[in-house]
């Protein structure tokens, strides 16, 4: 009855349009104190959570992802992609998805991926004669690539609360990862044939890719700095983060002159808007967190799942069927710091590896960023394609199946995603 009541009242605070952090800090100080402890210990969870160096990663990540938008480096990489695949059927999305894949190894931002690739990509989609539904779906499915091709901001925040190791998590998303990034690009191919729209006339010449290629070069560098540094053990997330961001300025500032004062002070007030945004909601959830582990409900609940529920597989698709739920009123951030500590619990119980559990969590908050009416890429696309929100949310059905497809898959096979951190 408890745990009825303290989530009743907290969707009830949400649905009021209380701000996500102020509601989940306000129930957790009135459950401490409702409960008879300390409230002292709110501020002592604050505290606690905003000194962990980990978490300088999402700032840093966020102005290097910023840094790289208003540098225009996305057309680079698109042209650079394209001039490859272009003559492909269906090459224009095919060069998209692999763009917006390249970006994410990048950025670890789903907004800043669908944003950068989407500004180059619509027009020239639609230009083509792509159908426009699809052209929307597209962008924002590949758009959330950002968060589950490392480096991801979700999968920081998760080994954060957990205490897993953050460069297993990243580890652990390249499979899942390249599985999604090779399911859209099938279905953009297949989606091609069935339709009227073909690839370019003629292939591009090799001086023509030459030349978009050594456009693209330090961009891809320094994907490539960033993911060969963490898998090296080179440096830390948060070591990478900041080499990132310095990495990026040079390449913006530097290297293709793209990067005016005006565009790097709107990355770094961009970069500040949500990174309050995170940290006040980060710490929301502590404190929350904090009360309901002293109501002992994550145990509770562990109890309830172990005699409702038998089988893995049934959790498993309990669970999602949850965090869909919870995708139709939460941002993803805030989906990974609620239910992380209710549900991870149950997970271990069931036998499922926490790194595991953490990859399936990203891929289901995935789903959840382009659901309506809280999904945060089908604003996105609306905005830089000025379309209606029904056009780009049934644009994105079919690659909403194609996730679900790929948590089945995540599912019978588990080393799709403990293959490189555990067994390589």
């Amino acid at each position: 009855m408890t745990v009825i009541l303290i989530l009743a009242s907290l969707f009830t605070l949400l649905l009021a349009r209380v701000p996500v952090a102020f509601a989940l800090g306000g129930m957790g100080l009135a459950l401490l104190m409702l409960g008879g402890f300390s409230p002292l210990m709110a501020p002592q969870a604050v505290l606690s959570t905003l000194d962990g160096f980990i978490l300088l990663a999402v700032p840093l990540f966020l102005l290097m992802a910023n840094v790289l938008l208003k540098g225009g480096v996305g057309d680079d990489l698109f042209a650079a992609v394209n001039s490859w695949v272009g003559h492909w059927p269906g090459g224009l999305a095919v060069a998209t998805i692999l763009s917006c894949a390249i970006f994410a190894a990048i950025s670890g931002s789903s907004v800043a991926t669908a944003a950068t690739i989407g500004t180059v990509a619509i027009p020239a989609m639609i230009e083509r004669g792509y159908d426009k539904r699809f052209v929307y779906g597209l962008l924002a499915a590949g758009g959330t690539l950002g968060i589950l091709i490392p480096p991801s901001i979700p999968m920081i925040v998760y080994g954060f609360i957990t205490e897993e190791s953050v460069g297993a998590l990243f580890l652990a998303g390249v499979g899942p990862g390249m599985a999604l990034v090779v399911m859209f690009i099938l279905y953009s191919m297949v989606h091609a044939r069935l339709t009227t729209v073909q690839g370019a006339s003629k292939p591009a010449t090799m001086a023509e890719r030459r030349v978009a290629t050594t456009r693209a070069f330090p961009s891809m560098a320094l994907a490539m700095l960033i993911i060969g540094g963490i898998y090296s053990g080179a440096f830390t997330p948060t070591e990478a983060a900041a080499i990132g961001f310095t990495a990026a300025l040079f390449v913006t500032v530097v290297v293709l002159r793209s990067l005016s004062w005006k565009g790097f002070r709107e990355a770094v007030f961009e970069s500040m808007i949500t990174t309050v945004a995170i940290l006040l909601i980060v710490a929301g959830a502590k404190v929350f967190g904090k009360a309901i582990t002293l109501y002992r409900i994550p145990q509770d609940i562990s109890a309830i799942i172990a005699q409702a529920i038998e089988t893995p597989l049934v959790f498993i698709i309990v669970v999602s069927i949850v965090l869909l739920l919870m995708g139709l009123v939460f941002e993803a951030l805030s989906m990974v710091l609620i239910m992380t500590p209710v549900l991870l619990p149950s997970a271990m119980a069931m036998g499922f590896d926490p790194i595991w559990f953490g990859i399936f969590m990203v891929v289901m908050v995935e789903c959840a960023l382009i659901t309506p009416p809280v999904g945060l890429n089908l604003y996105v696309i609306q905005a830089v394609a000025r379309a209606s929100l029904g056009d780009v949310a049934r644009g994105v059905l079919p690659f909403l199946l194609l996730m679900f497809l790929c948590v089945a898959i995540l599912y019978v096979w588990p080393d799709l995603a403990l293959y490189l951190p555990f067994k390589l």
